[in-house]
């Protein structure tokens, strides 16, 4: 073999061992949530992009359609041209969760998936970019905020106000949560609420919340909803048609939600 061709197994061997830097996907903002072309176990189609949903999921239909029986499966998911291996999926029945979206939706890219790259999502024109931390492009923050994990979701800090009462505490942001926020059950209610059900996620009520804080700024009388006690620390949940005002850096690694100008 000569020198020159020594030379050339060797870079090429190099770049094969370097991670790719950045890799974008085009994806679409609709009803309140970020939707982006995936593959999960094999099934390549439209995924809800979801950075509160602590686990990926597959639909049943389309996993029951790939020829699994299993609810619990285990293997590669490939986003923005990213591929992690091993993952654990669970499959579910998405139906309430997709159906007010206007074509069929595979599955939801969950912050399992997500959390050891650095993604940004911007919503207008919607894009995505999914990058290893070394290799982040440049990204021009307004507001930085600290970013910490409570009940296997990434959580920052807000405070929500009824007018006379005020919490603050931890609030996990969604891309793919179709409300501005949701509050958990535990600290929160309706009263004189017809059908309880439809103030949850995937409900059609929207009861107005008095004020929320959040990144510096106070959004007033705006649509909200209620959620499923999970976690007594986890207050709530700041959703797609709020956190849409900015550009976003989900800087996972590195512990920080970065809000850009849109």
């Amino acid at each position: 073999m000569t020198r020159s061709s020594l030379a050339l197994f060797a870079l090429l061997a190099l770049a094969a061992a370097t991670p790719a830097r950045a890799a974008a996907a085009a994806c679409w903002f609709e009803n309140g949530v970020v939707v982006v072309p995936a593959e999960v176990m094999g099934v390549s189609g439209d995924y809800i992009l979801d950075t509160a949903t602590p686990h990926t999921l597959l639909a049943e239909t389309q996993a029951q359609t790939a020829g699994f029986a299993e609810t619990a499966l285990t293997g590669e998911v490939r986003l923005a041209g990213v591929a992690v291996e091993g993952q654990a999926v669970a499959v579910a029945d998405l139906d309430m969760r997709t159906g007010a979206l206007p074509t069929p939706i595979a599955g939801v890219i969950g912050a399992d998936v997500l959390k050891a790259f650095v993604l940004d999502v911007s919503f207008s024109p919607c894009r995505i970019v999914l990058s290893h931390p070394a290799h982040a492009p440049r990204f021009d923050s307004k507001i930085v905020l600290p970013m910490g994990w409570l009940a296997e979701r990434p959580v920052v800090t807000a405070s929500v106000s009824d007018g006379a009462h005020a919490r603050t505490g931890a609030f996990t942001p969604g891309a793919g949560a179709d409300v501005g926020v949701r509050i958990s059950d535990a600290v929160a209610s309706a009263p004189g609420a017809a059908k309880p059900k439809e103030l949850y996620p995937y409900g059609i009520s929207r009861p107005r919340l008095r004020a929320l804080s959040f990144a510096g700024g106070l959004q007033e009388n705006l649509p909200a909803g209620l959620l499923k006690a999970e976690d007594p620390a986890l207050i709530g949940q700041i959703g797609a048609p709020l956190l849409a005002h900015w550009r976003l850096r989900f800087d996972f690694p590195g512990g920080k939600l970065l809000l850009g100008a849109p």
